[in-house]
């Protein structure tokens, strides 16, 4: 992996991860975690490979006897698509940076086993795990030398992230599909692994920086202070993972309460009329209507605070739209249609906590069910301990029937330490630094 993390925390996580995907998706029975080595070799390793009981109880660690992806593992020139070579589902989420899902075993162009013994593999689907080049190397990282892909095309050199691992889940027969919930589950889930990598990445680069401060005084000032600066400044990425993370919680909501109202795909339905309106004024297909086109179905993995939500529609979407019109008029129907489109997009934004559809909700407590409203739909502003606090607690109440809340849970509590650390870190290093500037001696804790 890119990342320098000890080899027992990274098969922790990946375990960690594979456990919480087995046991949430009903229809898988196997995962698998490769670690992806760094450029150039990019040497794809099984890190970990769990199986799970036929009662859904046990899962048994383990890797298969043989396997070119067993350790030491398989480098990049060796499962990069290649002409006169098998296709691998490797190569494609390494290099572009995108899953692959398996749904018919029988025709799937990059099942090795179906093009050199013409048996089928499982239905499966394989996911890479991200980490933004900037946040891996905290903006100064080693001039990496990307490696060529078989049309002597140089990978990830424009691309904001590198793999540092990819996911792969077997499925019973014909049970996954592409876009499916399940992969978007595994999509979700590889971002938590690769905050997860990141958070150790961050804390072994800061006690690493620490002890080479107490041994090199003044000299290690200066890495102190590039690093750890650097690294406290990703506070604010931290910030925006809890916000995703209350997002996908707020997603969640939304559906359970929703699951038996006949406002249930408002979004969707408002953004599919939205795109049709577009369509039908031949503004798919030109550079403004495909912008438009992008946001609108970008506006469907958004769950934001509604007044923040209402806010990004009005500027990025309503606003659009009125230069469309005036640009080229539509006749009183057809701008009413488009109209209401805009308006059932801001509505959607308030179905989670609108008071009626809260009171045909009857599994929760009220007084409960108001704090819970309240708390996942706060537009804050700055990292609030209470706040996560309290979202935690109210997380571990049986009553609150979300499907991954025990998931987001852990998520929070990971990322509330890891804030903390931050903080305490940055105290540290202030009052360290302090010493060493005023010329004092360091005694290594």
């Amino acid at each position: 992996m890119a990342t320098k993390v000890y080899k027992a925390v990274v098969e922790r996580a990946c375990e960690n991860i594979i456990e919480t995907i087995l046991f949430c998706l009903p229809n898988a029975y196997k995962g698998t975690v490769y670690e992806i080595g760094p450029p150039p070799d990019m040497i794809a390793k099984r890190i970990t490979s769990g199986v799970i009981d036929e009662e859904r109880r046990t899962i048994s660690w383990g890797l298969p006897e043989w396997s070119d992806y067993n350790p030491p593992g398989k480098p990049w020139i060796e499962y990069r698509d290649e002409a006169g070579r098998p296709l691998e589902a490797m190569g494609w989420c390494v290099e572009n940076q995108k899953s692959w899902t398996a749904e018919d075993p029988r025709n799937d162009t990059r099942s090795v086993r179906l093009q050199v013994e013409s048996v089928w593999e499982d239905s499966h689907h394989m996911e890479p795990v991200l980490i933004p080049k900037e946040d891996l190397y905290s903006g100064n990282g080693p001039l990496l030398q990307y490696p060529r892909n078989c049309k002597r095309e140089i990978i990830w050199q424009n691309k904001k992230y590198v793999v540092v691992a990819v996911i792969k889940i077997h499925f019973r027969p014909h049970t996954i599909k592409t876009n499916s919930s399940e992969t978007r589950v595994i999509k979700r889930l590889s971002l938590s692994l690769g905050t997860e990598l990141l958070s150790y990445q961050l804390r072994q680069q800061s006690l690493e920086a620490m002890r080479e401060l107490a041994q090199d005084k003044l000299n290690s000032c200066n890495v102190l202070a590039h690093s750890l600066r650097n690294a406290i400044a990703k506070s604010g990425f931290i910030f925006s993972l809890i916000k995703l993370e209350l997002g996908f919680l707020r997603d969640q909501w939304e559906r359970l309460v929703l699951e038996h109202s006949d406002q249930q795909g408002m979004k969707q339905k408002a953004v599919h009329a939205l795109n049709e309106a577009l369509k039908n004024m031949g503004k798919g297909s030109d550079d403004q209507g495909k912008d438009l086109l992008g946001i609108q179905n970008r506006f469907l993995d958004f769950s934001p605070p509604a007044e923040q939500g209402e806010k990004w529609v009005c500027a990025h979407i309503e606003e659009r739209w009125n230069e469309l019109l005036a640009e080229k008029p539509l006749d009183e129907e057809h701008e009413k249609e488009v109209r209401r489109g805009i308006d059932e997009l801001k509505r959607s934004l308030y179905l989670g906590r609108d008071p009626d559809i809260l009171a045909a909700y009857d599994k929760m407590p009220e007084g409960l069910k108001k704090e819970w409203t309240d708390l996942i739909y706060r537009d804050t502003g700055q990292l609030d301990a209470q706040f996560l606090d309290r979202s935690i607690q109210i997380l571990q109440d049986p009553s609150l029937n979300l499907p991954y809340r025990e998931k987001s849970r852990k998520s929070l509590i990971y990322l509330k330490t890891l804030a903390e650390i931050m903080g305490e870190l940055e105290q540290s290093t202030n009052s360290v630094l302090q010493q060493v500037l005023n010329g004092s001696k360091i005694q290594e804790r």
